[in-house]
C-alpha cells in the first residue's frame, strides 16, 4: 500500500463508516454463506472507460480494514490517465474479505476518479489560457477532503476548504450589511492579517466599490465572457479575478479567454459522473 497523500487519521473513519454502513448488523451474509472461510483468490480492478484515476489508497484501505492480510498492488498512480481496459490494481487474499470490501472500495474509487476525470477535461479545455480551475464547498457532507483531493488529481486547484479559510463576502452578506463597501469595511476591521478577503459581485457598480475598498479578490458572478473581459480590464491586476456561475465544459474556454485568473465550478464535485470501474475474479 502506498503512502497516503491525505492524512490516514482523517481518511480511515470515512472508510470505516462506509464499511459499517454496508455490513449492517449481520455482515456479508452472501459471501459468508457461499464461500468457505479459507478460500483465497485473486481479483483485478479495471477501468471500463477512459479517465483519470483518484482514490487508489482509499480503495486499498477498504480492503485492509476488512482483512489486513489482503495484498493490494496498484499498477497506476493517482493523477494518471488510464485508458479503458487498464488494470488499476490487483488484490489477493481471502475471497470472503475481498468481496465484502468490493463495493465500498469501488464506490470511493469510481466517485473520486469521476471528479478527477471531469476536472481534467476542463483543465485541458482552458490550458491555452492562464486561468486555473478550482472547486467550491459544494461537496458531499463528510467527503470534502477526498473530493477536493480528486480535483487536484485532475489538475485543478482548491478554493476554500471551510468557512474559516478566508473571508468570502457573498450576496446575502452584502444585503444584510447594507452594501459592498460596508461589508468590506466590516470584514477588514474584524479579519486577521492572515485572512484574504474576497467579495462576490454581479454588477459593475459593486465591482467599483470592491476595488475602491481594496478587496484581495473579486468573484465575478454569472457574467458573460464580454462582461468578464471588461471587468478584468477594470481590475487591471489589482485583485484576483474569479469567474463563477454557469461555467460548463462547453463554455469554459470562452470564460477563461476573458483573462480571469480562476474558474470556480461547484459541479466538479457535486455532479461529476462516476468513472466506471469493475472488479473481476481471476483464477490463482
Amino acid at each position: 500500500m502506498s503512502s497516503f497523500t491525505l492524512p490516514r487519521l482523517m481518511v480511515e473513519p470515512l472508510v470505516r463508516n462506509a464499511l459499517l454502513e454496508d455490513l449492517g448488523l449481520a455482515g456479508d451474509v452472501t459471501s459468508n454463506a457461499v464461500i468457505t472461510p479459507d478460500h483465497c483468490c485473486k481479483v483485478v480492478m479495471a477501468v471500463r472507460q477512459d479517465g483519470v484515476v483518484a482514490g487508489l489508497d482509499v480503495a486499498a484501505l477498504a480492503f485492509h480494514l476488512v482483512d489486513p492480510e489482503i495484498r493490494f498492488e496498484a499498477h497506476v498512480r493517482d493523477g494518471e490517465k488510464a485508458a479503458a481496459g487498464t488494470v488499476l490494481a490487483t488484490m489477493t487474499g481471502r475471497s470472503r474479505a475481498l468481496l465484502t470490501a468490493e463495493r465500498v472500495a469501488l464506490n470511493f474509487l469510481g466517485h473520486l476518479s469521476g471528479i478527477a476525470t471531469i476536472t481534467g477535461q476542463v483543465v485541458q479545455a482552458v490550458a491555452h489560457t492562464k486561468a486555473a480551475v478550482v472547486c467550491t464547498r459544494k461537496t458531499t457532507p463528510g467527503l470534502r477532503a477526498l473530493e477536493k483531493y480528486a480535483v487536484r488529481m485532475g489538475g485543478g486547484m482548491n478554493h476554500r476548504f471551510a468557512l474559516c479559510d478566508a473571508v468570502l463576502i457573498k450576496d446575502n452578506h452584502i444585503a444584510i450589511a447594507g452594501g459592498v463597501k460596508e461589508a468590506l469595511r466590516r470584514a477588514k476591521a474584524n479579519a486577521g492579517h492572515m485572512l484574504k478577503i474576497e467579495v462576490e459581485v454581479d454588477r459593475f457598480d459593486q465591482l467599483r466599490e470592491a476595488m475602491e475598498e481594496g478587496a484581495d479578490a473579486v468573484l465575478l458572478d454569472n457574467m458573460t465572457p464580454a462582461q468578464l473581459r471588461e471587468a478584468v480590464d477594470f481590475i487591471a491586476g489589482r485583485a484576483i479575478a474569479e469567474a463563477s456561475g454557469g461555467i460548463t465544459l462547453a463554455n469554459a474556454a470562452a470564460v477563461a479567454e476573458s483573462g480571469v485568473d480562476l474558474l470556480s465550478m461547484g459541479w466538479l464535485t457535486h455532479s461529476a459522473p462516476v468513472l466506471d470501474i469493475g472488479l473481476d475474479f481471476e483464477a490463482m
